[in-house]
């Protein structure tokens, strides 16, 4: 298996089947983390497209300062935001977010109680929905650290601020999300 910067070299060197392996490697993941981000599947198909034709027109541009996958997430965060920004938010039904995000909550609890589910799918809902209410920054940032695990430095580098100011976010977000689940939760179900 070559390294991506290998397949970078050979892209650039005019082998674009190169560049089709840089694709194939990291598009699963992208995916994924474009799809929290945006909370749609449809939205993360369109953009993490996008990221991959901005990426492969300015690989000229890439200088191993960081992972290849670093460099291209970059890529696709911009891309996720001005999406974000052209096509704000519309609230849908339960069924059209599901349908959005590509899934059904899953219950991992083995139970007999019908209401289990429901409960939990209920939960999933009303988490989802406050999380949808947090400005874009604070969500964004959020969305970077718990679910997709990065450290501040690489979201800094990802959302093009200052570490203290994505802790500040993160923190924010933290704390406008629990206000938000307090209100219709109770303190059993947070």
């Amino acid at each position: 298996m070559h390294s991506d910067q290998t397949l970078i070299d050979r892209t650039l060197a005019g082998e674009s089947e190169a560049f089709g392996e840089l694709v194939r490697r990291h598009q699963d993941r992208l995916f994924g983390s474009l799809s929290h981000l945006l909370g749609s599947v449809h939205d993360a198909a369109d953009v993490a497209q996008d990221a991959f034709v901005l990426a492969y027109r300015n690989l000229n541009r890439f200088r191993g300062q960081s992972a290849f996958y670093s460099w291209l997430f970059r890529i696709a965060y911009n891309a996720a935001v001005n999406h974000q920004r052209r096509h704000r938010r519309k609230s849908q039904s339960l069924d059209g977010r599901r349908e959005d995000l590509g899934d059904e909550p899953v219950d991992g609890r083995s139970s007999s109680d019908p209401a289990s589910g429901i409960h939990t799918d209920e939960r999933t809902r009303i988490v989802r929905e406050a999380l949808e209410e947090l400005g874009d920054d604070y969500r964004n940032a959020l969305i970077l650290k718990e679910i997709e695990g990065l450290p501040y430095e690489e979201i800094a580098s990802v959302m093009n601020c200052p570490v203290g100011t994505v802790r500040s976010r993160i923190h924010r977000a933290r704390h406008e999300l629990r206000d938000k689940l307090t209100r219709v939760l109770k303190p059993s179900d947070l």
